[in-house]
């Protein structure tokens, strides 16, 4: 600790750090002010104009009488529909949208994702992995398939494009539908947790799509993995879906 003590700008981003991580779960209550003094090295007046900015962040929330305690962040809305975009999701709730690549190969079709693109079982497809993130938190990690046949060099064109909508235009598809969702919860595996930033045992909801052109002709299949107690999801009353609690096959 240093003698002087971390600032309140210090401190306050040393506990945000903590809550966004997940180290400080929602709901968890914070020691009394010597003892975060301690921990934080922070001094009394620092640490607590630390905690009222995190107040007016809203991460933390005091109950008087109680005590300070971490704020459950908001729940995403996520509206799947015939046309549910990831990106037109999170800007009409004021959310930034991003996501990141986490490894790309061509790979035998399994029989599952050959039955969801309706493709020959072990015929040639490309699998993306990648991240989704709402201001910077992750909320989704999964795996999306395309027809390599169809679509002979669709890593190159996603590698150059913002959205994989861009890279259907490029192909002639200017629209395409949600064509079927399963949803699924289990509870997160290790990996799943340290990338959404969980605490193990948490639950996980699992979507499994399929997207088709207008044509009906399925031009993606996806398993993603969003963080449960961030995300809701609400159905349009058009979109057809599966729900079950069972744990999805690993073909």
């Amino acid at each position: 600790m240093r003698n002087q003590g971390y600032s309140w700008e210090e401190t306050r981003d040393r506990i945000s750090e903590e809550i966004i991580s997940g180290r400080l779960a929602a709901d968890t209550k914070l020691p009394s002010e010597p003892e975060l003094c301690v921990l934080y090295g922070a001094r009394r007046h620092s640490l607590r104009k630390a905690l009222a900015a995190l107040v007016t962040e809203g991460k933390l929330r005091v109950e008087h009488g109680r005590g300070t305690f971490v704020e459950r962040a908001p729940l995403l809305n996520y509206v799947i529909g015939e046309r549910t975009r990831f990106r037109e999701n999170l800007l009409s709730q004021g959310l930034t949208a991003s996501g990141e690549t986490l490894s790309e190969m061509k790979i035998p079709a399994s029989t599952r994702v050959a039955a969801a693109l309706k493709i020959a079982a072990d015929a040639p497809v490309f699998a993306r992995s990648w991240r989704g993130f709402a201001n910077d938190l992750p909320i989704s990690t999964g795996w999306a398939y395309y027809d390599a046949t169809r679509f002979p060099d669709l890593l190159e064109r996603r590698r150059d494009t913002r959205s994989i909508t861009d890279v259907y235009r490029s192909y002639g598809i200017t629209d395409y539908r949600r064509q079927s969702t399963t949803v699924l919860t289990r509870i997160a595996s290790e990996r799943e947790a340290a990338m959404l930033m969980m605490r193990p045992g948490q639950s996980v909801l699992v979507v499994q799509k399929v997207d088709a052109d207008l044509d009906g002709r399925p031009i993606s299949f996806s398993e993603a993995v969003w963080a449960g107690d961030r995300v809701q999801f609400t159905f349009e009353a058009d979109q057809p879906t599966v729900m079950t609690t069972e744990r999805p096959s690993d073909d």
